[in-house]
């Protein structure tokens, strides 16, 4: 025996129209709190997997943007060298003038010495700065064996290769400034002991600092690229996740319009049910 009740085809109807209100509605409320139009592959799957590609693509970008910004601290880092290593070429000539100064003097072999000591001291600090102290993460463009290669895209078919070059005193030929003195205060080795090997010393500092005007030159060039092509990708990201979210947001001033009038219909649908079942009411009356 059938436990079915049997509903009459007016009272049939409006339930079937509730049931559809309130799946719209949660539908509707869905939307609302996640704020998406497109929740899943079962909303819209052509726009589901567009946008997954989207933002797929948008998160590769923001892995490269942030080895982009790494070496481009890479290339600051090395230009702060450079400076430094200026700085130290301007104090060998400090040590070439006393060196020139004490050419003459009765004690002209102690103050050599002493002019030598000084220089060699800097040709080692300059030495330190530029192979051990220009590093950061663990590369380091002021000596030549360093290259890095810094992808631009996620398939990595365009790049940029940075090289480094030999920043240290025998990279930039900077000439020592060896001086031994006798037991009398003679000297008896030396190549800054006369006014042509001073002038010769001072040849290679003009040298060394031509060519680091030049690998100066070449790092600027470098970093404006790598900050360009950073800017290009900020601006990628935005435009990969403006598509995204073109594909799946939802209007949420379109959804409150929409959960307000499904409200209203599911108002209406229980009043119409009511009425629709006040038919069936009225058989009671006649008991």
């Amino acid at each position: 025996m059938s436990n079915t009740v049997n509903l009459t085809s007016a009272m049939r109807a409006n339930l079937l129209s509730l049931q559809q209100t309130a799946q719209l509605q949660g539908q509707t409320q869905q939307r609302l709190s996640t704020g998406l139009k497109v929740n899943s592959a079962l909303d819209n799957p052509a726009s589901y997997f567009a946008a997954a590609g989207y933002n797929q693509r948008a998160d590769q970008l923001s892995t490269l943007k942030d080895n982009i910004g790494e070496a481009i601290q890479m290339i600051k880092t090395a230009d702060t060298g450079v400076t430094g290593l200026r700085s130290m070429i301007a104090s060998l000539s400090g040590q070439l003038t006393q060196a020139g100064a004490a050419l003459g003097q009765s004690t002209s072999g102690t103050l050599l010495q002493a002019a030598a000591d000084s220089y060699n001291s800097v040709i080692k600090q300059m030495n330190d700065l530029s192979q051990t102290d220009s590093t950061y993460k663990g590369v380091n463009f002021l000596q030549s064996t360093t290259t890095l290669t810094v992808d631009f895209n996620e398939t990595s078919t365009t790049s940029i290769t940075l090289s480094g070059f030999d920043g240290s005193t025998t990279g930039l030929s900077i000439t020592g400034g060896a001086v031994a003195v006798g037991a009398q205060g003679n000297l008896t080795t030396a190549n800054i002991d006369t006014t042509a090997e001073i002038a010769a010393v001072q040849t290679s500092l003009n040298d060394a600092l031509a060519t680091l005007q030049s690998e100066s030159a070449k790092l600027a060039g470098n970093l404006s690229t790598l900050q360009t092509r950073q800017s290009f990708m900020s601006s990628m990201m935005n435009n990969l996740a403006d598509g995204a979210n073109n594909l799946t947001a939802a209007d949420t001033n379109q959804e409150g319009a929409s959960m307000l009038m499904l409200q209203t219909r599911q108002s209406l649908g229980v009043t119409s049910l009511s009425l629709a079942s006040q038919a069936a009411q009225s058989i009671l009356r006649l008991f």
